[in-house]
């Protein structure tokens, strides 16, 4: 309609950008949100500073969190509820899918309720949550030992020989705390993360980059791995190639045996909301290689089944990545676990990237 951009990004032009076009095709804003929410098929939460204070708006399914702080004289919002804690606020309202307010420093304003439908993703507890996050009020960090523990009740029958329990730091660190609580097999840090400089690996968009940061950041401790029975417990396997690394370079510091225990589904589609996993192809997935490998024609029914963690498929496709990358065993969270682990009806959380389910 005879618009002109500014900006592009990445040959594109850029989201922000549109969305704010979209938004000013209405009379108020309130209404350009509206518009834009009903429009937009991806996940977008939006804030617009005004000179009446803070417009926010919920993504329509709430795939993402907006939480409301507040303190004597101010407020504010965010996507985690940690960010302003130490800076005296207090959580004060989390904002329900597609919810609209105003803010300013006195309070808040409801000016579009929230729709009934929530949508939130899971991967946010799984692995991009920090652990003193809380969604939906639900702590990042509980839900991270309430996996570990049901992946430790999994494993009870297997006998399994362990010396000890670690996390793949940092995101499976709360997980391998659940496994040792539950399994009574000692916690051990057989990997030291260095924090300086050195970003979440998954960011980067090369994967020398992300394969070097993933490398340079975890330092071992020697005496906890030599001749040692290790079980790790990891937040998932998206690619396998950090895993595959990590795992080589166990041995070769002297472990005994390496188990692994993700603490989600095998991943077998790209998210396309929030696009976590930053994946460039669905092929990207050790899972979908594997699958690709294996099948003559990947339908939607074949994905299916091979996300039915009861079917032979799934089995023999995890034996698959597990012989691939050199594990001792692998053995992955069930779906219901996960879901029985955040504490939200199954309905309310998006489960797309383990199943395929809109």
């Amino acid at each position: 309609k005879n618009t002109h951009f500014v900006e592009m990004s990445s040959g594109e032009i850029n989201p922000t950008e549109l969305v704010s076009i979209i938004i000013d095709r209405c009379d108020s804003l309130v209404e350009g949100i509206k518009y834009a929410q009903s429009l937009i098929k991806g996940s977008i939460s939006i804030l617009i500073l005004t000179q009446e204070g803070i417009l926010a708006a919920r993504d329509k399914y709430g795939r993402t969190p907006l939480i409301i702080g507040k303190k004597d004289n101010a407020c504010c919002v965010s996507f985690e509820s940690f960010a302003f804690l130490n800076l005296g606020y207090v959580s004060e309202k989390v904002m329900g899918p597609g919810e609209i307010v105003n803010i300013t420093a006195q309070g808040y304003e409801v000016v579009k309720e929230a729709e009934n439908e929530l949508k939130i993703c899971s991967f946010l507890w799984v692995y991009f949550g920090y652990p003193c996050s809380s969604y939906e009020n639900i702590s990042v960090e509980t839900m991270r030992y309430n996996s570990g523990a049901n992946l430790a009740r999994r494993d009870a029958d297997d006998d399994l020989e362990i010396d000890y329990v670690g996390g793949i730091p940092d995101s499976g660190t709360g997980c391998a705390i659940g496994y040792s609580n539950e399994s009574m097999v000692p916690f051990a840090r057989p990997f030291i993360k260095y924090t300086p400089t050195w970003p979440r690996s998954f960011m980067p968009q090369d994967q020398r980059a992300r394969n070097l940061i993933a490398k340079m950041k975890l330092i071992p401790v020697g005496d906890l791995i030599k001749g040692k029975s290790l079980l790790f417990c990891d937040d998932s396997i998206v690619r396998g190639t950090q895993l595959r690394e990590t795992v080589s370079f166990l041995y070769e510091s002297g472990a005994k045996a390496v188990h692994v225990r993700p603490a989600c589904p095998p991943l077998l589609f790209g998210c396309k909301y929030l696009n976590f996993s930053r994946s460039r192809s669905e092929l990207d997935l050790i899972t979908r290689r594997i699958i690709q490998e294996r099948e003559a024609n990947v339908t939607p029914e074949v994905l299916s089944d091979y996300a039915d963690s009861q079917s032979k498929n799934h089995k023999e496709m995890v034996e698959c990545i597990c012989k691939e990358l050199n594990l001792t065993s692998l053995k992955f969270l069930e779906l219901e676990d996960l879901i029985a682990s955040i504490g939200l009806p199954c309905d309310s959380v998006c489960t797309y990237c383990w199943n395929g389910k809109e």
